[in-house]
């Protein structure tokens, strides 16, 4: 049934007396099909609003997790908060959809604790490689090899992948928290308990699970502006006011090393990003998606390309702008479930971002202790993708086990997803299951078998 409000400014707004500005929202109510989709302005505004609030601990998050790597914080911070402004406004704008982007959880932690902590690649280098991973999604989007690369993997890994980033970055928020700590005889143990630090980041993950249990939309922002404000009482929070400055941007714009990151090394690099990006796009589509009814008959999302070139575009700036892969974020569905239909909601969510730039004397004064709990409380809520796999079949299990389990231990998505990949492919072979993986999966298998032959040769 027709919004009769929409309606009612249609039929007005069409009028031949109607001033300028009626006509203007008319024909914005037309592009955007309110009519259509049974919305209004404030619905649309009130859940652009709820989409910020859910997705806002990215600015506080992002800068803390880079700092890691070398990277100045004020100019992350900036480049956080624009990257996700420019995308999120894009995606409403061209794409007419409720999805919100910004730096992604996960490949932001890949980024600094694999591939510049790890691998001793510099960020310069490693932001090179995310601006060619969203060059090679763009390439894939128009010329339509990406349904390619899809066939290629088996369903079943999407939800391990999903789920091994959480535990991933769950376990750098431990040890960032101080909870957990690097022991010789056992590799892992428990933290000083005793230290205040530690006793903050706790209570910091307490108060984050308990009002995400009570359904609180700014849940993490609460827990993580709260636990802040506990550690300034308890004299834990050491910080000097610093306004922002366009300026400050200089500390990360433009400085990517593509020419370095074009060295065949980093192909693996490349390929991860894009990987992530891709599927963790795809997956946050349908599911907002089909949370918000937008889904056509046969499973058809309308403007599919859109929405991909969006996300791709998203990548290279925000590699431009000096931070890591620009993703879908699945908090967009709470603007959904407040009655989110339109691209207006992620315009309104955009504008959010670029005040939030106001904010950034703020971000010296949130210590580890705070942003590490949202690590934790984030990485448990990617659990959930688990009850996806089917666990009774071992075919599936074992290899959805396998990338869950080595995404964490060996600090790489890119192993864990080889892992899984190469496992599913032997074992549907020895199971006489040859004709039910795809044979893109065969050629993606040997390849990645010839990579791990590669990489044990250097070592």
């Amino acid at each position: 049934m027709s919004n009769p409000a929409a309606q009612r400014a249609s039929l007005h707004s069409s009028e031949p007396g109607a001033s300028p500005p009626r006509r203007i929202v008319a024909r914005l109510e037309h592009y955007f099909e309110f009519k259509k989709l049974d919305t209004t302005w404030k619905t649309e505004l009130l859940a652009g609003f709820t989409t910020f609030i859910t997705m806002a601990y990215i600015v506080f998050v992002n800068p803390s997790i880079l700092h890691d790597a070398g990277m100045p914080v004020p100019a992350v911070f900036a480049a956080t908060c624009l990257s996700a402004a420019f995308a999120t406004i894009l995606m409403g704008v061209f794409a007419r959809y409720p999805i919100a982007l910004a730096p992604g959880m996960g490949l932001n932690a890949y980024f600094t604790y694999t591939v510049v902590k790890g691998m001793g690649v510099p960020w310069q280098t490693a932001l090179g490689a995310v601006f060619l991973s969203g060059v090679a999604f763009l390439i894939l989007t128009v010329t339509g090899i990406r349904q390619w690369i899809i066939a290629a993997i088996p369903a079943e890994l999407y939800a391990a992948v999903s789920a091994g980033i959480g535990l991933f970055i769950a376990f750098i928020g431990l040890r960032n928290a101080g909870i957990v700590k690097a022991d010789p005889s056992t590799i892992v143990s428990m933290g000083n308990l005793h230290d205040p630090n530690v006793a903050l980041a706790i209570f910091g993950i307490l108060l984050i699970a308990a009002l995400q249990a009570w359904k609180v939309r700014a849940a993490i922002l609460i827990g993580i502006l709260t636990t802040t404000a506990l550690g300034a009482v308890a004299g834990l929070v050491h910080w000097q006011p610093q306004a922002f400055h366009w300026s400050d941007l200089s500390g990360t714009a433009l400085h990517l090393d593509i020419r370095s990151a074009l060295g065949l090394g980093l192909l693996e690099i490349v390929f991860v990003f894009l990987f992530v990006d891709l599927f963790d796009n795809v997956g946050t589509l349908m599911a907002v998606t089909k949370k918000a009814g937008l889904i056509e008959a046969g499973n058809r999302i309308p403007r599919v390309n859109r929405i991909l070139l969006t996300d791709a575009t998203a990548t290279i700036g925000g590699s431009l702008l000096g931070t890591t892969t620009v993703v879908s974020y699945i908090e967009c569905a709470a603007g959904v479930a407040a009655g989110g239909r339109t691209g207006v909601t992620s315009i309104v969510t955009g504008l959010l971002f670029i005040a939030a730039l106001f904010v950034a004397p703020l971000i010296g004064a949130v210590p580890s202790a705070a942003t590490a709990p949202a690590l934790v409380v984030v990485g448990g809520l990617m659990m959930s993708s688990l009850s996806e796999i089917a666990w009774d079949d071992v075919c599936t299990a074992f290899p959805a086990f396998l990338t869950l389990i080595t995404i964490p231990l060996t600090f790489s998505i890119a192993n864990g997803l080889a892992w899984g990949i190469i496992s599913y492919v032997l074992i549907h072979l020895a199971r006489g299951r040859a004709r039910q993986v795809p044979w893109a999966a065969y050629l993606l298998a040997a390849l990645l078998i010839i990579r791990f032959i590669y990489i044990g040769s250097k070592t």
